[in-house]
């Protein structure tokens, strides 16, 4: 564990794995199982329980609580949260809740149990969310998205050509009048490659509630 800060008021179990150049915070609890990936950082009063791997880079705030057992007679102990993911304050996430590479989760938001919430997404704070929400796209209020996160992209050292194709890919399956099945069928006889196809794989594998509808001016677009 080099280079590993772990505050005096912290407990960490001897059997934990914390990477390298990782802060754990004070007052917080990280049991037998947990994996801290390096460069994570722990703020105050977090407590990591149970099975959890949590990837390199990620930001977890004050009073965050990871792996606890939900109220979920048919849980099992399956969880992921990905590297460089940024979980402010008071977020809420139910069981089984997936969320992927660089994603942003704004203080105060929920999220419903079997969510899947993808790549570079960026979340407002005091949002709730109970459908998956695809990679690149910004998300607040409930089940809405507004449109394509496009700082994050470029942060990201996205092309142009591949923001293009997410632009592109987004106003297919969100703009065009098309249901999801028609947009996807649509998508097939198009040149879509790198990022956009995995937006458009994310909207075609996405879980049984479906995507969170595109919301402009006030009234929301479902994409069915």
């Amino acid at each position: 564990m080099s280079d590993v800060r772990i505050h005096p008021t912290a407990l960490v179990d001897p059997a934990a794995k914390i990477g390298a150049a990782a802060d754990i915070g004070p007052f917080s609890i990280i049991g037998p199982q947990a994996v801290i990936g390096e460069k994570t950082i722990l703020q105050s009063h977090v407590v990591i329980e149970g099975d959890v791997a949590i990837g390199t880079g990620n930001f977890i705030g004050h009073g965050a609580i990871i792996g606890a057992t939900p109220q979920d007679v048919s849980f099992s102990a399956d969880r992921e949260i990905g590297n460089n993911v940024v979980i402010a304050n008071n977020c809420l996430l139910a069981g089984h809740v997936r969320v992927d590479d660089g994603t942003f989760l704004g203080g105060g938001s929920t999220f419903h149990q079997h969510m899947h919430v993808g790549r570079l997404v960026m979340v407002q704070g005091s949002s709730a969310f109970g459908k998956d929400l695809p990679p690149f796209v910004i998300a607040a209020e409930r089940n809405a998205v507004f449109g394509i996160n496009v700082v994050g992209l470029r942060r990201g050292g996205f092309s142009v050509q591949d923001r293009d194709e997410v632009k592109a890919a987004f106003k297919l399956l969100y703009l065009s009048g098309l249901n999801i099945r028609q947009a996807l069928e649509k998508a097939a006889t198009m040149k879509f490659s790198g990022p956009a196809s995995e937006f458009l794989d994310f909207a075609a594998n996405a879980k049984k509630r479906g995507i969170c509808p595109l919301r402009r001016g006030g009234n929301v677009t479902e994409a069915s």
